[in-house]
């Protein structure tokens, strides 16, 4: 089953909805995240795709990234509760909430301004070329799962 689109505004739509429902004082329903963290990790998936703000992984890692992690970032399948942190993704002390939340949106909205297209065959920063549809999954997948780690 084909998972929602983060190129349809309406789906985008739902996502912001669902991001504004956020306040600094949610709690997660599992994992150690605070809200804010939760939305700082969130960004750097979008980090990785539209700046060069995180090294690029070295070849071996690359090839492990490609070889054992990259099936189960791009399919459908939901990530399970308290999976594997990549140690790029791990969030250390207190950020701004408000900060956070707008960057996020912003992400989300320029991935929709973009479109499909520009994603369709596109080189991601761990996992080489992608389909539209992987990029998709990665990025609905990886937000869906951890707002509703928090409730939303």
């Amino acid at each position: 089953m084909a998972l929602p689109s983060v190129f349809d505004s309406s789906v985008v739509k739902s996502l912001q909805d669902r991001i504004n429902k956020l306040t600094p004082d949610t709690k997660s329903l599992w994992g150690k995240m605070t809200v804010d963290q939760m939305l700082a990790h969130s960004n750097i998936t979008y980090e990785l795709i539209f700046t060069d703000k995180h090294p690029k992984p070295n070849v071996f890692t690359k090839w492990v990234l490609t070889s054992f992690v990259k099936k189960k970032v791009v399919d459908e399948t939901p990530y399970p509760k308290n999976g594997p942190t990549g140690p790029q993704f791990l969030i250390k002390g207190p950020k701004d909430f408000e900060a956070e939340k707008k960057r996020l949106v912003d992400y989300i909205n320029q991935t929709l301004e973009l479109g499909e297209q520009h994603f369709h065959l596109k080189k991601s920063h761990s996992f080489g070329i992608l389909k539209s549809n992987e990029w998709n999954n990665m990025l609905y997948k990886h937000l869906d799962h951890h707002l509703k780690q928090f409730g939303v």
